[in-house]
């Protein structure tokens, strides 16, 4: 008997299709779809067409807000920082957001998520669209508590 032969059955020269080939065919094709649509985006984007999203510019302000809430003083700052020496060109796009929030002038550990959410060091589980509401809910969370003083991190 041959390798492409089996007992009861025709191998693919005898014109049958088997399972396992019609599945590989599915896997690839989807394979083949669900990366061309993760990567259109970024081939738009560097092909100089516009995307669905308006460039942000360089030094801009996402958010500033400074209000009470609940007896206690929150503020907070969020804007794009841009390298030195780089204004214009390639290094205008590669700047980064910069994060700032203080809950009664002590500051608060936040982190922006790469969705575009902030998540914050004292509910790290849930994250919020706004740095208003990271730190609304902080406060909810500390009470009458205060935030450290003490830096993060030491050398």
């Amino acid at each position: 008997m041959g390798l492409t032969m089996h007992s009861g059955a025709a191998g693919i020269r005898g014109g049958i299709l088997t399972r396992r080939i019609v599945v590989r065919a599915a896997f690839t094709i989807g394979v083949i779809a669900g990366t061309a649509g993760a990567l259109a985006p970024i081939l738009a984007r560097k092909a100089g067409r516009p995307t669905t999203r308006a460039p942000r510019t360089p030094g801009r302000e996402l958010e500033r807000f400074t209000e009470m809430y609940r007896g206690r003083h929150i503020q907070g700052t969020a804007a794009f920082m841009v390298p030195a020496g780089g204004g214009t060109g390639r290094a205008a796009a590669v700047a980064l957001p910069s994060v700032e929030v203080r809950i009664d002038g002590r500051p608060l550990h936040v982190m922006r998520r790469a969705d575009g959410s902030y998540l914050s060091l004292v509910n790290h589980y849930e994250s919020f669209p706004t740095l208003r509401e990271v730190a609304r809910a902080a406060v909810d969370e500390l009470g009458t508590a205060q935030l450290s003083t003490t830096p993060l991190h030491s050398v």
